[in-house]
């Protein structure tokens, strides 16, 4: 066993065997990062996880992953990790934080010290995917669907850190294969962020901001991760993920409310409230020490009217093909709640 790494217990075995690939998953302990994790071991690819100490890995339980402890802030802790790896998959960053600064240590600087020991201890990696966020691009400007080719305009802390990432990260596209992907709204099993929605429409009340969205389903997320690394693309390349679809918000509540079987109330939330609450979950948040529920920046996100992006170029360079619609995604996503008892 490498120094350094340990193995969790393994009680699966994978679906598929006779492959080679070693490959490393930043953020394996997360939402998405958990599902591309068993996504590859079905797969037959030996996983190894780069987790930072004390971190939940009950995502993880069961599975035959090799842990290498490290934190993407510390690029010595990282040399373990990327060693032998064919693919570097790097889904690890904060989405919320008590101080804007972290946001930019550990989603920017963090990219860059990643790539960077790739470079020095394994300059032979196959590929390195940046799953990075449509937040990095920003919303649509001009009443068209963002796409690859334009101007960049994050308007959080957030975006601003990813756009960061992706500019170091391709920085050293000429000394790394490197694809970048920016998924919009990502839900799924083990999702909390929609899991907000869905519980108030258990509750029977939907409330909404005005604009429109595109989405993607986790397990469609993960084939468009799969998919690049399998690429043969040109390095630094971008590509936007979705599942093709845009929606209004008001109709996002609608699907989740048909999904449980309610008929909610429907509330419009005025732009105002947004900012008064992000205000008051920061002041908080500095009382508390914990990031807050919904900060300055997330509520400036939230107040663009028009997050939707254009997809046809993964679909044409990389054979993306969302297969989960809303209306499906949503029914296995509240099947998954309500097995968990989350809902």
């Amino acid at each position: 066993m490498r120094a350094g790494c340990q193995f969790i217990k393994c009680v699966c075995i994978s679906k598929h065997r006779g492959s080679n690939l070693k490959d490393l998953v930043t953020g394996g302990t997360g939402f998405i990062g958990s599902h591309l994790a068993e996504a590859l071991l079905d797969r037959g690819v030996q996983v190894r996880c780069l987790v930072r100490k004390g971190s939940d890995l009950k995502w993880l339980k069961g599975l035959p992953i090799e842990i290498a402890p490290g934190d993407c802030c510390d690029k010595t802790s990282l040399t373990e990790a990327v060693k032998d790896a064919d693919h570097v998959f790097h889904l690890a960053g904060v989405t919320k934080a008590v101080k804007e600064k972290s946001y930019f240590e550990i989603n920017a600087h963090g990219t860059e010290n990643l790539i960077r020991a790739c470079l020095e201890h394994n300059p032979r990696i196959q590929k390195f995917v940046y799953v990075s966020s449509q937040a990095a691009a920003g919303p649509c400007r001009n009443g068209d669907k963002k796409r690859e080719s334009d101007r960049c305009e994050p308007v959080s802390a957030y975006g601003q850190s990813k756009r960061m990432g992706e500019e170091l990260a391709l920085a050293h596209a000429h000394e790394i294969p490197l694809v970048i992907l920016r998924p919009t709204g990502v839900y799924g099993p083990r999702d909390k962020d929609f899991y907000t929605l869905f519980k108030w429409a258990s509750r029977r009340i939907k409330p909404w901001f005005s604009g429109k969205v595109s989405l993607c389903y986790v397990q469609d997320a993960v084939q468009a991760i799969l998919l690049a690394a399998e690429s043969q693309t040109k390095s630094g390349e971008i590509f936007f993920l979705s599942d093709g679809t845009d929606y209004l918000m008001r109709e996002v509540g609608d699907v989740f409310a048909r999904t449980i079987g309610v008929a909610p109330l429907s509330i419009p939330i005025p732009k105002w409230l947004i900012f008064g609450i992000a205000s008051l979950s920061e002041y908080l948040s500095l009382l508390s020490g914990k990031p807050p529920l919904m900060s300055r920046g997330m509520a400036e996100q939230i107040a663009q009217k028009d997050w939707t992006c254009d997809i046809t170029k993964a679909k044409t360079v990389l054979g993306f093909d969302p297969q989960y619609p809303l209306s499906q995604g949503a029914r296995l996503t509240y099947q998954w709640y309500k097995d968990q008892k989350w809902l």
